[in-house]
């Protein structure tokens, strides 16, 4: 039976489960892509994607909350680097987004044991995906009713012949 058994325990330890992640939520943060298997960059994304909504609501909280959120993010993370890294770029660049922060994109399999592998990012840093969609202002409806394109009136166009000539 697996009552209770919300995650992945990944074949690990809890403090090497801990340790692993992380480890990999650092790399993902600096690198923003790593490669890893399937099973992994899942466990990787229920890790991370709640650390990233902690450094994004620094900015529109007070002081207090703001530290509070950026010491709760390096009792996970143990590193300072990727803390600082993750709560100015990664939260200026994911700002808007209401979550959904990470995409798991499946590689097929490894040549050693057949593992299944994935490529985990984060959204907003993939310049492939995001070129293609233009970013533009959004417009408020309008009715369309008396909007429609107005003829103008033309002047009546009169034709004379070049070669008239009267006899």
């Amino acid at each position: 039976m697996r009552h209770g058994k919300k995650f992945n325990h990944l074949g690990r330890t809890a403090a090497h489960r801990k340790a692993m992640l992380a480890n990999m939520a650092c790399s993902l943060i600096e690198h923003k892509r790593i490669n890893t298997t399937v099973a992994k960059a899942k466990a990787l994304k229920q890790f991370v994607e709640p650390l990233i909504t902690k450094s994004k609501t620094e900015n529109n909280q007070t002081a207090e909350k703001g530290m509070h959120n950026r010491r709760v993010v390096f009792s996970n993370l143990r590193n300072k680097h990727a803390v600082t890294e993750l709560f100015s770029t990664v939260a200026e660049k994911v700002g808007d987004r209401p979550g959904g922060y990470t995409r798991i994109i499946k590689l097929g399999n490894r040549l050693g044991d057949n593992a299944d592998m994935a490529l985990i990012e984060l959204v907003d840093f993939n310049e492939l995906y995001n070129a293609g969609k233009p970013t533009k202002k959004k417009t408020t409806r309008r009715s369309r009713r008396g909007g429609g394109k107005k003829v103008e009136a033309a002047a009546p166009v009169v034709e004379t012949k070049a070669d008239d000539s009267e006899e």
